[in-house]
């Protein structure tokens, strides 16, 4: 795996527009496993498919807003140029803050299947509608992506990257459930074969650069199976609103691979109350004994996270989910007769 031991990061998306301040955040509460903020409240280029979109090279994917989202359009754009620069100096910031640190440090990306569904051809159809446009974004996100994490070493020598790739959109684009521009229709479903083939190669191509990756469907269920057919070596997974099936969780734990466990709900925080250890490890501790996997070595597997992205709270209320989260490593970490401290 990327870690050593149970740990706990985040998933990205924080809130406000200062880049100093999330990287306060990340370096001062997630000591063992900081992640690169991403502040989408900065509007068009810090969303999502915008920064995943940076990396990409602008001479053959270079995108413009639409009143529905991003559209590719010929060369270089502003929006992309600003994409890019919010981008490198949340990269900055952070390698200010990790000054002398080591460890594993992750990084987001937008999975090529979710670009295709949230990225317009010239036309107004979406990428989705072109197999031969699906197969050449997906081969310009994995080259991408090797560039990617080829900065990230560079930038933290003495880190090891995890890059985390999001497909939210991959299970709707599996059962055939988009609608075209004209929302008439829908877009044919694409066989798993074909997405499991354009996810793998984004996959090998950031193993091959020396990263280690983890593949999840954020806020739906997960299609556990062909993530770990398309060579996720890691899970990301909602533990409290169970987003997975017993079955697959079980099979995919036991397999060794490592999870990304939502088990503290970003919610939680509103009261103003402390979430107790008890609380934000339950929804790790009830599946591990659901699943009769009472060997404590599976907790090694785990990676502690909220459920979602934290863009709409306080930084305060960011501060008090991620310090959830080190509760959760130490209650784990205490089953396992280890104890320790936040950062060890």
């Amino acid at each position: 795996m990327g870690w050593a031991s149970c740990a706990a990061t985040g998933l990205g998306a924080l809130p406000g527009n200062d880049p100093r301040e999330a990287a306060r955040i990340v370096a001062g509460e997630l000591t063992d496993c900081p992640h690169l903020p991403e502040l989408p409240d900065r509007g068009p280029g810090a969303d999502p498919i915008g920064r995943t979109c940076s990396l990409l090279p602008m001479t053959d994917f270079g995108l413009e807003t639409t009143p529905t989202g991003w559209r590719i359009t010929g060369g270089d754009t502003k929006v992309m140029r600003r994409a890019v620069s919010l981008r490198n100096e949340d990269a900055d910031e952070l390698q200010e803050q990790l000054q002398g640190y080591r460890g594993p440090i992750k990084a987001q990306v937008v999975g090529p299947w979710t670009l295709a569904a949230g990225i317009e051809l010239s036309g107004g159809e979406r990428v989705l509608r072109d197999p031969g446009a699906c197969r050449e974004l997906a081969a310009a996100l994995a080259d991408a992506c090797t560039t990617y994490i080829g900065e990230l070493q560079r930038r933290f020598p003495h880190c090891d990257v995890l890059l985390q790739v999001d497909e939210p959109a991959l299970p709707a684009v599996l059962t055939g459930t988009i609608g075209t521009a004209s929302g008439l229709s829908r877009y044919r479903a694409v066989e798993a074969s074909v997405m499991e083939g354009a996810l793998r190669t984004v996959l090998a191509a950031a193993q091959a650069a020396g990263a280690w990756t983890i593949a999840g469907c954020p806020g739906v269920q997960v299609p556990v199976r062909l993530l770990v057919a398309a060579g996720a070596q890691g899970l990301e997974i909602d533990l409290v609103d169970r987003l997975v099936s017993d079955e697959d969780l079980g099979w995919a734990w036991e397999q060794g691979l490592g999870l990304l466990a939502g088990s503290v709900q970003p919610t939680w925080a509103l009261d103003g109350r402390p979430i107790t250890d008890t609380r934000a490890s339950q929804a790790i501790r009830d599946a591990a004994h659901r699943l009769g996997l009472h060997d404590q070595r599976y907790m090694a597997q785990v990676l502690v996270t909220p459920t979602h992205g934290m863009a709409a709270l306080t930084p305060d209320r960011v501060r008090a989910v991620y310090a959830a989260c080190r509760s959760a490593r130490r209650a784990l970490l205490d089953e396992r007769g280890e104890g320790g401290s936040d950062d060890d």
